[in-house]
């Protein structure tokens, strides 16, 4: 009951909110959300500015997705008094795989069929195919099976 009330009220407040969406309990969007088909946020996850997700994304619990964050430039006056920093979108491909706590930065693009390990702090894009770990996020396998990745 409480899946179809979020997804309910999800389709009223993301942009594009597609098929099957789920969307966990506890988990945060802002309306500038896209969403494709068979795509989940995952419980008490963060999804901040435009985001575009696509299908058939598996998130975990507490991933957090960021489009901006705090300029910091000046010397001369305090962090908190600068500002918010300009938004960069996030983009992530199809049949992706994010795992638990794992963090992803302003103006990154995630590629299809990417998996990126619990934790990982990801702050360059990822190319299509691979799986990224650590902090910051490095590839450090190849998805290869029958495909041929260019």
């Amino acid at each position: 009951m409480s899946k179809k009330m979020r997804e309910f009220f999800g389709k009223r407040i993301a942009e594009k909110f597609g098929r099957n969406v789920n969307i966990e309990r506890n988990a945060f969007f802002t309306p500038e959300l896209k969403i494709g088909n068979n795509s989940g946020v995952g419980i008490d996850c963060e999804v901040y500015g435009p985001v575009t997700i696509g299908e058939n994304v598996m998130m975990g619990p507490e991933v957090v997705i960021y489009t901006s964050g705090h300029k910091h430039d000046r010397l001369d006056i305090p962090m908190i008094e600068q500002g918010r920093s300009e938004t960069y979108p996030v983009i992530i491909g199809n049949d992706v795989w994010i795992g638990r706590r794992a963090i992803i930065m302003p103006g990154v693009t995630i590629g299809d069929g990417v998996i990126i390990g619990a934790g990982a702090v990801v702050t360059k894009n990822v190319e299509p195919y691979v799986v990224v770990a650590g902090v910051p996020a490095k590839v450090v396998k190849k998805r290869l099976d029958n495909h041929i990745i260019d």
